[in-house]
């Protein structure tokens, strides 16, 4: 029955493409609930662009606070241009850029794709530690995706300062950013029906802070949104993810901006008149951060965020298929040039156990003790151990919260959940090619340009490279299509993609050949495993304390 309702759906999308008619150099004018949209047609592919489109407006009064949906429009709105990005440092040039005017998203759609025969709907959140990125077509061109009839929508976000202070309060009730976000899909959902989009088939996707902001929707209480996930290297069991919040962060802005008081709205009306990157370098002098927080209750406020997701269960997920892995060697980017100054300075175990416990010293240098001589024996940690420093980093900020998310899913009844492991290492690798890394395995944010027509990547394409952009693409809309990555073989694509199950962890390897394994890492994964379990009343966060594992400490 699946291979019948595979082909069948697949002989439909070609035959609408097939009849597609000729369309301006304009591209489409859809008329959509908010009004009429005017689109460009694509020079690179058969597909119209959507860009720019306002979702939201920010209260330029209290910027940091929630956004409101955009007025419908007047008169027709011409999608013409992607360059609004949210207040932030950008990564590339390191200028500090943006306005907030920037709650816009871009959608892109097959010329094929009508109201007769809607295409299935990609919707991508982009990463970046929740202070930078953008959704422009620099980083995220849609040619690669869209060629597999499938739309492709991409959305800003407010990053920093202004998308995550948390002040506890209502008019600053915390995670604006994620908020942002929740507006983009429910504007997705009531309308992307005009440009030819299934509003019942939309996959919600996203990498690094992406992946961990559509975590934190399936974990939130809000309405069906989407159908499934797709999540790159990041959920929201990553370490850095949550901050206690404070009042602390609009005082010291406004102090070091010019104006000293110890009134928090008195800053924030203070703040609300700065230039918003004057706001942007301010917060990096004051070494603020500014991170995701667990909400207070508010009459009128809609949370997010409710709890430290070590506490969720998920019964949204139930409704939910799943995909997602990581990649081979995630923090080979932070440390593939380490400082032996750098190692003898810094304790490299700190920022990853204080990331998920709260060890008074006493615990946490005996833990310590067992983590080191788990990944090092009884090596000392320099550079000669640089090897087993991005093995223990990868594991506990990509690997095993990744693994552990999954076994969640799992545990409250996830449709159907795949898992795998991106391997493959060319010219096209993302943060290898940013960051001028020449050794090892495939680190994080690689298989973005595997994925998305990265502009700066443009000279770098070898016919592998092209192979595995076809791969990664196939699989991708595959699963956006038809709920499974590898629904019949083919030559592309021979390997059947099994899902997870209770009693077999199998994943896929995306590498030059594609394979199946199962358990990855997992005599480290089996480790932290006990780990965690150990330690479960320490985590951050953690409700339930209990003293029923105290005696298993001294044991270690």
């Amino acid at each position: 029955m699946k291979k019948k309702q595979f082909t069948l759906y697949g002989l439909l999308i070609i035959q609408c493409c097939a009849l597609s008619p000729a369309v301006s150099a304009k591209g489409l004018l859809v008329t959509s609930k908010v009004g009429k949209i005017q689109g460009l047609r694509a020079t690179d592919g058969e597909y119209n662009m959507f860009m720019g489109i306002p979702y939201g407006k920010i209260d330029k009064k209290n910027p940091f606070g929630l956004s409101t949906p955009y007025p419908n429009f007047e008169d027709i709105f011409e999608a013409f241009d992607d360059s609004a990005v949210c207040p932030q440092r950008e990564q590339f040039n390191k200028t500090v850029v943006g306005t907030l005017d920037c709650l816009t998203l871009n959608i892109y759609a097959p010329t094929c794709a009508s109201s007769s025969n809607p295409l299935p709907v990609l919707i991508y959140i982009f990463g970046g530690a929740l202070l930078f990125g953008s959704d422009r077509r620099y980083v995220f061109g849609p040619k690669f995706l869209v060629k597999h009839n499938i739309i492709l929508v991409t959305l800003n976000y407010r990053v920093g300062p202004y998308g995550f202070m948390c002040l506890n309060n209502p008019e600053v009730p915390g995670n604006q950013g994620i908020k942002d976000q929740r507006l983009a899909l429910r504007w997705i959902k009531h309308n992307i029906e005009a440009f030819g989009g299934d509003a019942n088939k939309i996959t919600l996707s996203g990498q690094s802070a992406g992946s961990m902001s559509v975590d934190l929707h399936i974990h939130s209480g809000e309405e069906n949104l989407y159908q499934q996930a797709i999540l790159q290297s990041g959920t929201v069991l990553t370490p850095f993810l949550f901050l206690n919040p404070g009042e602390d962060g609009p005082l010291l802005l406004a102090r070091h901006l010019g104006l000293d008081t110890n009134d928090v709205n008195k800053a924030l009306s203070f703040l609300a008149t700065v230039d918003a990157n004057d706001l942007i370098v301010a917060s990096e002098n004051t070494n603020l951060t500014f991170k995701v927080c667990v909400e207070q209750s508010f009459e009128n406020v809609e949370p997010i965020v409710t709890d430290y997701p070590v506490n969720l269960i998920t019964p949204r997920v139930k409704n939910i298929s799943i995909l997602m892995g990581f990649n081979e060697e995630e923090e080979l980017r932070s440390y593939h040039n380490v400082d032996v100054r750098y190692l003898k300075d810094h304790d490299v175990f700190k920022k990853y156990i204080r990331g998920f416990f709260d060890f008074d010293s006493c615990t946490y240098t005996e833990m310590k003790k067992v983590m080191r001589h788990f990944y090092f024996g009884d090596s000392e940690v320099d550079v000669k151990t640089t090897q087993a420093i991005i093995n223990l980093a990868s594991d506990l900020q990509g690997n095993y919260p990744v693994l552990r998310s999954l076994r969640k899913y799992i545990t409250n009844g996830a449709k159907t959940t795949y898992c795998y492991m991106f391997g493959y290492v060319g010219d096209r690798n993302y943060m290898k090619y940013t960051k001028n890394i020449t050794r090892g395995g495939a680190t994080h944010a690689d298989e973005i340009g595997y994925l998305f027509d990265v502009a700066f990547l443009q000279p770098f394409m070898s016919e592998e490279d092209r192979r595995i952009i076809d791969v990664m693409t196939t699989l991708w809309t595959n699963y956006v299509k038809y709920g499974d990555p590898t629904p019949e073989p083919t030559d592309l694509l021979p390997v059947t993609w099994k899902p997870v199950t209770v009693d077999r962890w199998n994943y896929l390897v995306i590498d030059s050949d594609l394979a199946m394994a199962t358990r990855p890492y997992h005599q480290s994964m089996a480790f932290l495993d006990v780990f965690f379990k150990l330690n479960q009343k320490y985590q951050i966060g953690y409700h339930n304390n209990n003293d029923q594992n105290v005696c298993m400490i001294n044991q270690l």
